[in-house]
């Protein structure tokens, strides 16, 4: 029994061929070059056409794949498309058949490990150690998993195939001699192929299985073993460190005198006080911070001087145990954390950040084009992320009423306000306008979720911005910041998501993509990508970078359907462009910059003492002022003095609204807290409730009459 020369679909490969397929009731079926690759089912007319024109493509993960006859089969992905195909031969339909539903399998399984994909992703800079092992066995574990799955449905294939071919041979048995005879043997001699195709199918799985399993066993038992000496380790390390605890606890109460605890070194695996971002890391900006040193004022050319260096971080370590005992039963934003993981700014400082590349709001407002401004105003969106990616101390959660202004019309002609203007759930509004003719208006609150290795933090609020003289108005929203290595390895961030420029006046938009990080991925880390349309969805520009580094945009000449298909199985659009033009770049840190926090020139200024500005202003605040000049234990003293203080206001103002509340309303709590610069309104364009700034805190400021601020230091 021969059998053709023809290659065997391996569980992994991709695989290529000739079928007919059904067009019309006119033409009938024509011959079409089909490719099966990742999943994904495409087909082209010719073999040439595979480098630009992709006729269609059928995502097989979620696709039914049944045969009607010997020769025809039918792929549908439930209503919206559906392929009536046609092989030359039996043999040649099933060959085709078998490599179909080991991609759909295979398919099926990628598509529900998407949604934990987070979890797997691995710090580009924890490529060495225990963290790498972990991402090792774990793709490795995927892989033979997988291998496992394929196996499986060759066996399910292989028991339908020999059902088949068994039949076959009864039918053998009773046929009579005659020309009936050479039919059923020719049939049997059909399904005794089909049977070998598949089980040479499973053959080759099988031998990849055995293979991986012998060459990584030894590797996962050391690693294994690395991860159980690892926890002993880690459980050996915090009974030394309640032990301690307790016996200074003791001699603490017996003490005569108070002395300061001795601190305790901090495990290098103990990342879980990072848990208390929920309330701050989305907002992290370019970078901001300021110090001790006396600030240098000169008007030797109109401008203001400003600091360029704060004092040097401390080298202090953390008694882990004090502030893990703490943890226990409470909410992660409800944690009172030291100083020990803050940065010297507060968030409405790092909310100014944003600020940082304001001549990118200058240069839109020129644009005569909208669509051109649009591309200015979609950088300016990329540029507040910058520094992101080094800023992992924890900015201090303000005061409610607690302020910060950024006067800033001298050098750069724009000032900002922005207010704490709710402190549960804790919201900060922003409201920023520029002699150049824009205007920048926020209200930022968070959302947050732990899920064990990273925490996820949802910005939610609109951001609006409007030029003067155009009247243009554009509204966007913050994308996902992920704080990955939370309970082992070093802290490192990542922003992903999708946002959308939208220009109310006009209809134009901007969406921009920010990639999520990959280990596996081969494009530039932290990219982002975006497609400036019209109001017709006709792309007018395509921009590309990161956004930690550049943003470019590219003028686009013309648009076509291209032959390369996306992770959701639809056509990729190309686009023909003119040569790239450098919108932004981020502004190199300043020398020494480790040693202060990672901030920014700009962000090395914001806490500047400066006379005349409110007394609620962030760089009047006692605790922030003393962590910067480097004195930590009186600043978390002066911490907790602050927030009780801010708990015995919130009650007696909640005792007040009580008071005058309805009778009706018994046991219910009230607060009548109305902030001093912002009111609470519905947005006119949004239709969303936000704080807008009501006006009077420049005024005041001219007339330094600050009589109606709450004492809130």
């Amino acid at each position: 029994m021969s059998e053709p020369k023809v290659p065997i679909p391996a569980p992994e490969d991709t695989y290529k061929g000739w079928l007919f397929k059904w067009t019309n009731y006119i033409k009938g079926y024509q011959r079409r070059w089909f490719v099966l690759s990742n999943g994904l089912l495409s087909y082209y007319r010719s073999q040439a056409e595979m480098g630009h024109t992709c006729r269609g493509t059928i995502n097989l993960a979620t696709a039914n794949i049944t045969v009607e006859d010997s020769c025809n089969f039918v792929i549908s992905n439930g209503g919206t498309q559906t392929y009536h195909l046609k092989a030359s031969s039996e043999v040649e339909r099933q060959r085709w058949i078998t490599a179909l539903e080991l991609a759909k399998a295979k398919a099926s399984r990628m598509q529900a490990e998407s949604d934990d994909s987070g979890d797997d992703s691995t710090s580009p800079a924890a490529s060495q150690g225990a963290g790498s092992r972990n991402s090792e066995v774990q793709s490795t574990l995927r892989t033979l998993n997988s291998k496992v799955e394929d196996l499986s449905t060759c066996n399910d294939l292989i028991a339908k195939h020999g059902s088949a071919l068994q039949r076959s041979l009864s039918e053998l048995e009773g046929v009579r001699l005659g020309g009936e005879t050479s039919e059923k043997i020719r049939q049997v001699t059909e399904r005794a192929t089909l049977f070998r195709i598949t089980s040479n199918a499973m053959i080759n799985a099988c031998r990849d299985f055995l293979a991986l399993a012998q060459a990584h066993s030894k590797r996962w038992q050391k690693a294994l073993q690395a991860e159980r000496e690892q926890r002993v380790r880690l459980e050996e390390t915090l009974e030394q460190l309640a032990k301690q605890h307790n016996h200074l606890e003791r001699a603490f109460r017996g003490a005569t005198c108070v002395y300061p605890l001795p601190s305790l070194p901090l495990p290098p695996i103990s990342h879980s006080l990072a848990l208390s971002y929920a309330l701050s890391i989305s907002l992290r900006r370019s970078g901001s911070n300021v110090s001790g040193i006396s600030s240098e004022l000169g008007m030797d050319d109109g401008t203001t001087k400003r600091r360029s260096r704060i004092p040097d971080k401390p080298n202090y370590s953390l008694n882990l145990w004090s502030i893990m005992k703490n943890c226990i039963g409470k909410e992660l934003s409800k944690i009172p954390m030291p100083v020990n993981f803050n940065e010297p700014l507060s968030m409405l400082q790092r909310l100014s950040e944003d600020l940082e590349y304001y001549e990118l709001l200058d240069r839109g407002a020129k644009c005569q084009s909208s669509l051109e401004q649009m591309c200015y105003v979609a950088a300016f969106t990329v540029s507040s992320y910058s520094t992101t990616v080094h800023r992992t101390g924890k900015p201090f959660n303000p005061l409610l009423g607690e302020t910060f202004e950024l006067d800033r019309v001298q050098e750069s002609g724009y000032r900002s306000l922005c207010e704490q203007v709710s402190h549960h759930p804790p919201a900060a509004a922003h409201h920023a306008i520029s002699e150049r003719g824009w205007t920048l208006r926020q209200e930022i609150a968070l959302a947050s979720k732990f899920r064990g290795k990273y925490l996820s933090i949802m910005p939610l609020g609109s951001i609006h911005c409007i030029f003067e003289k155009s009247n243009n108005h554009y509204t966007w929203k913050k994308v996902t910041t992920t704080v990955h290595n939370i309970i082992v390895g070093k802290l490192w961030i990542d922003q992903s998501g999708e946002i959308d420029v939208v220009n109310h006046r006009t209809g134009d938009r901007c969406h921009l993509k920010f990639a999520p990080y990959s280990y596996f991925s081969r494009d530039v880390a932290r990219k982002v990508t975006g497609v400036v349309t019209d109001k017709d969805g006709k792309a007018h520009y395509v921009l590309s970078g990161t956004w930690d580094e550049k943003m470019e945009c590219s003028r686009v000449m013309q648009s076509s359907r291209g032959g390369e298909n996306g992770a959701d199985g639809r056509q990729k659009t190309v686009y023909q462009t003119l040569k790239a033009k450098e919108l932004w770049r981020k502004t190199p840190l300043p020398e020494g910059a480790e040693n202060m926090y990672y901030f920014s020139t700009l962000a090395l200024t914001l806490n500047e003492p400066e006379e005349g500005v409110a007394p609620t202003d962030s760089r009047r605040r006692p605790d922030q002022r003393l962590m910067e000049q480097g004195r930590w234990e009186e600043a978390n003293a002066e911490k907790q003095r602050l927030e009780e203080k801010q708990r015995t206001v919130r009650r007696e103002r909640e005792r007040e609204a009580n008071r005058s509340a309805n009778p009706a309303e018994e046991g219910v709590h009230h607060d009548n807290y109305k902030p001093m610069w912002f009111e609470r309104q519905v947005d006119p364009m949004t239709r969303e409730p936000t704080h807008i700034y009501r006006g009077g805190y420049w005024e005041a400021k001219e007339q330094g009459n600050w009589d109606s601020c709450p004492d809130i230091f």
